[in-house]
């Protein structure tokens, strides 16, 4: 079953080169059931991953470009009067589908970006007084360009908490972008490489998880980073309960790719950067300094003994 899975990665790491871990990390994200953020500057490969990942997955997708005149009907759907019928008829908005690619995100406003909140955590979709669930499985990959750019609205904490985990591409090292230069244009690429997996077998894998056993002193383990960042004066509020919940099960989701039916504490450590750095927001204190969220967090993980 996860085999398959790594034929995923390997697939998608032809079309994102260079890029093994991130892609990893973000099967991880996938397979774990939550949604998943990609964060860095324009032109690195943020919208080419998310659709190798929906392609290859075989699950349908839709990509949405978010903009700042983009309104929540535009994303949710919106009821149009149909005089056959005599009655309003609602037309689905392209959130109801499998993968929805949210390109841009922190450029639409925030009252578009709401639209998504309960959708990410409820699966579900109300409008105008109707609720409607959305297909199984439900993933939002959304992209976002750094928050110094012109015409970027930041995501407040609600929306970013809904992101399992949140990823950065970075730059390609010279052999990377050397086969760029010299490759076939990605989205030439895109269009030749065809589902790995199905939607079935997606779930399948999701519901493996559970049979992944965690130790008790592993939970220790996790109940004591949430707790340091809690009390350790570096952030400003520390890891939700949400989150350490995010943390276990991303940490599962590394172990059963690693091919291991228990989870050890260099699991929890592999995804620990990506599952909380954009949930922490560091004190005033340490804003001014040359240290990030992901550096404390790094910090954090090594003040906590395993």
């Amino acid at each position: 079953m996860f085999a398959k899975i790594h034929a995923v990665a390997q697939q998608v790491g032809q079309i994102v080169v260079g890029k093994d871990h991130q892609v990893r990390q973000a099967l991880v994200c996938l397979l774990a059931g939550g949604h998943l953020l990609i964060e860095d500057v324009p032109g690195v490969g943020k919208t080419t991953l998310a659709h190798a990942l929906a392609i290859s997955l075989g699950l349908r997708f839709n990509r949405l470009q978010f903009t700042s005149d983009l309104l929540p009907a535009d994303v949710v759907g919106i009821s149009v009067f149909d005089r056959e019928k005599s009655s309003f008829v609602f037309h689905p908005g392209p959130i109801f589908t499998q993968v929805l690619l949210a390109d841009e995100i922190n450029r639409a406003t925030p009252k578009t970006q709401s639209a998504l909140l309960e959708a990410m955590e409820e699966r579900q979709v109300t409008a105008e007084g109707v609720t409607r669930d959305l297909p199984e499985p439900f993933f939002v990959i959304a992209t976002q360009n750094p928050a110094h750019q012109v015409g970027t609205f930041a995501l407040p904490e609600s929306q970013l908490d809904r992101f399992l985990m949140c990823l950065s591409l970075g730059y390609p090292d010279a052999a990377a972008e050397r086969a760029l230069l010299m490759g076939e244009d990605r989205r030439v690429l895109l269009k030749s490489i065809a589902p790995v997996m199905q939607a079935a077998e997606l779930i399948e894998a999701r519901q493996a998880l559970k049979q992944i056993h965690t130790s008790p002193s592993l939970i220790d383990y996790i109940q004591a980073l949430a707790h340091a960042s809690r009390q350790n004066g570096l952030f400003a509020e520390g890891m939700s309960p949400r989150a350490a919940i995010a943390l276990l099960q991303a940490a599962r989701a590394w172990a059963a790719m690693e091919g291991r039916n228990h989870v050890i504490p260099e699991d929890v450590q592999a995804v620990l950067v990506p599952v909380t750095a954009h949930r922490l927001r560091p004190l005033k204190a340490h804003a001014g300094s040359t240290l990030g969220a992901r550096d404390l967090v790094l910090q954090l993980m090594k003040s906590v003994a395993v």
